[in-house]
C-alpha cells in the first residue's frame, strides 16, 4: 500500500509517462540552488519518495544518482544522501528597489540599522549595552517558571494592546519611585522596547509632508530615522553643556524629543531652566515633548532633577522608559506613560503592530519589580557603573587629559569625552580604534557640521582593570 503525503515542502509536479527520472532530477536540483533544501539537510529514502509520489523506486534512485554526480548530493556508507553546499543558482534578472515601490526614507543608504550583533559583553567601549552578568538569574528562572505554570491560563491568549495589568501598575510604581513620574497603570502603555514606542507615536502624530520634529544633535539615530520614515521634516538642534538649545527651536515644530537626564550622547543633564523653558515653548507652540529616559535610573551623587513629565500640568509631554538598560536589552520591553488624550490612540496602534507581546514575560518582569528585585538590582548596579565611571574619568584627567576633556555627567551607563583641537582630534582617532574599541566619534551621531567634537566611552561592557589597561595602552601610543 502507498502512502500518497508528500515528503517536501515544496511541490514536485511530475508528469506521467517516460520522462519522469529527468523531471524528478531536475526539480530536485532546482530545490537545492534556491536552497529550498538547504545544505546538510538529509534526503528522504529512496522507498519514501517513490511510495509518495507513486514512482518505481529505480526511477527515484536514477535521480539520486544524477545529482550525486553533479556534485550536489553526497552519500556516505550507511547513512542517508545529504544535500551538498553549492552555491545558488545567480538570479536572471537582480531585483529593483529604486522604482517607486519603497518610500525614499526607507532606500538605502538612509536607513541603517545601529543595532551590534555577537557577545554581549565582550570587554569593549561599547555603547548601550549593560553588564547582564550580575542579574539574579535564579530569581529570573523561578519567576518565569511561575509565570508558565498551567494554572494560569488566560496568559496564554491574546492579552490587552496595552499590555499586562499587573506589569502597568508595576511599572507606574516604579517610575514614580525612581523618577517622580506622576502615572497610574492607565497611563502606561507597556512596548517591545524603546524604539516600538518611538515607531508607534511616529505614526501617530506625523502628518506626512507636514509635521515638523526638533531632535538633539548629536542625538540617538533610530528615533531621527523613526520620525523620518514617517514622513516627518526633523531639524537638528544643538546641544551645549546646559543640553537642549530650547532657544533655537524652529517655530513650527510640533515634536520635541529631548533626553534629559543624561543627553546621548554627550552625557549632559538639561538645566532647570531650560526644561520650564521647554515645557513654555510647547504649552506657546502646541507642541508635544517626548522625553527619552534610558538609562536615568543610574545616578551618582546629586539628587536627580524633576522629570519634564513631573513638571508638565498640561499633557504636553510623553515619557519613553525601558528596561534595556537596568535589565538586558533582549527582554525587549520598554513603556509609554502617555497623557490621557493619547491612551486609546496608542493603544491601537500597538495593537496593530503585535497585538499584546508576550504574556509571560510580562508577568515574570512584574514580580521582578514589586518583590523588590529590580530596585536591588539597580542599587548594586549603581555601585559597579560608579567605580567604572570614576576609574575612566581619572584616566581622562590623567593620562589623556593631553588630548581629552570629560564632560560632566551625573548619571547613565556612559562618559564623552570633547577634544581639546582638532589636532588633537586627528591624532586619537586611529589609536582610539586600536586601543579603545567600541568608543563612537560624536560626530557620526551628529547632522550639522558644527556639532560637537568628541567621543562617547561605554561602561557596560568593560571592568575596571580593562578600562585602566587599555587607556594606559592608548595613552602610551600617543606619547610615542
Amino acid at each position: 500500500m502507498t502512502s500518497r503525503e508528500p515528503v517536501f515542502e515544496f511541490p514536485l509536479n511530475l508528469g506521467a509517462g517516460e520522462g519522469r527520472t529527468r523531471q524528478l532530477h531536475e526539480q530536485l536540483r532546482a530545490a537545492i540552488l534556491d536552497h529550498r533544501l538547504r545544505a546538510g539537510s538529509q534526503l528522504p529514502s529512496t522507498r519514501r519518495v517513490a511510495d509518495a509520489y507513486g514512482l518505481a523506486r529505480n526511477t527515484v534512485n536514477a535521480a539520486y544518482d544524477l545529482l550525486v554526480a553533479e556534485g550536489y548530493v553526497v552519500t556516505r556508507t550507511g547513512a542517508r544522501a545529504v544535500v551538498a553546499d553549492v552555491a545558488a543558482r545567480p538570479a536572471s534578472r537582480p531585483p529593483r528597489f529604486d522604482d517607486g515601490r519603497l518610500r525614499g526614507a526607507w532606500t538605502p543608504p538612509t536607513w541603517s540599522s545601529a543595532v551590534a550583533t555577537g557577545d554581549a559583553w565582550a570587554s569593549t567601549f561599547r555603547l548601550g549595552v549593560p553588564d547582564h552578568r550580575q542579574i539574579p538569574f535564579e530569581v529570573w528562572r523561578r519567576l518565569l517558571s511561575r509565570a508558565f505554570h498551567p494554572r494560569h491560563g488566560a496568559a496564554f491568549g491574546y492579552q490587552p494592546p496595552h499590555g499586562r495589568p499587573r506589569l502597568r501598575e508595576a511599572i507606574a510604581g516604579h517610575v514614580s519611585f525612581a523618577r517622580a513620574v506622576a502615572a497610574r497603570a492607565d497611563d502606561v502603555i507597556v512596548t517591545a522596547g524603546a524604539r516600538q514606542a518611538f515607531d508607534l507615536l511616529a505614526r501617530l502624530l506625523v502628518e506626512p509632508g507636514k509635521t515638523t520634529v526638533a531632535v538633539e544633535d548629536p542625538g540617538y539615530p533610530t528615533v531621527r530615522d523613526a520620525f523620518i520614515g514617517a514622513g516627518a521634516r526633523v531639524v537638528a538642534v544643538p546641544v551645549d553643556d546646559e543640553g537642549l538649545c530650547v532657544d533655537v527651536l524652529p517655530d513650527d515644530a510640533r515634536i520635541v524629543y529631548v533626553t534629559p537626564s543624561h543627553q546621548y550622547p554627550t552625557g549632559v543633564v538639561m538645566s532647570m531652566a531650560r526644561r520650564r523653558a521647554l515645557l513654555a515653548f510647547a504649552h506657546e507652540r502646541d507642541a508635544l515633548v517626548i522625553e527619552d529616559d534610558y538609562d536615568g535610573e543610574f545616578r551618582y551623587g546629586t539628587r536627580p532633577l524633576d522629570a519634564l513629565q513631573t513638571l508638565d500640568r498640561a499633557g504636553r509631554v510623553v515619557y519613553v522608559g525601558t528596561f534595556s538598560k537596568s535589565l538586558f536589552p533582549s527582554l525587549r520591553i520598554g513603556y509609554v506613560v502617555a497623557p490621557a488624550w493619547l491612551h486609546g490612540a496608542l493603544a491601537a496602534a500597538k495593537e496593530h503592530a503585535d497585538t499584546c507581546g508576550n504574556a509571560q514575560l510580562q508577568d515574570a518582569l512584574a514580580d521582578f519589580i514589586l518583590e523588590g528585585h529590580l530596585a536591588r538590582h539597580v542599587r548594586r548596579m549603581r555601585k559597579v557603573y560608579a567605580g567604572r565611571r570614576d576609574t575612566l574619568i581619572a584616566m581622562l584627567d590623567g593620562p589623556l587629559s593631553r588630548w581629552l576633556q570629560p564632560v560632566a555627567a551625573e548619571a547613565g551607563i556612559h562618559v564623552a569625552a570633547r577634544f581639546h583641537d582638532a589636532d588633537a582630534m586627528a591624532a586619537l582617532m586611529p589609536r582610539l580604534r586600536e586601543h579603545a574599541d567600541g568608543v563612537i566619534p560624536l560626530r557620526a551621531l551628529a547632522q550639522r557640521e558644527d556639532a560637537i567634537d568628541g567621543i562617547a566611552f561605554g561602561l557596560g561592557c568593560i571592568d575596571e582593570d580593562g578600562i585602566r589597561t587599555r587607556l594606559q595602552s592608548l595613552a602610551r601610543a600617543m606619547q610615542r
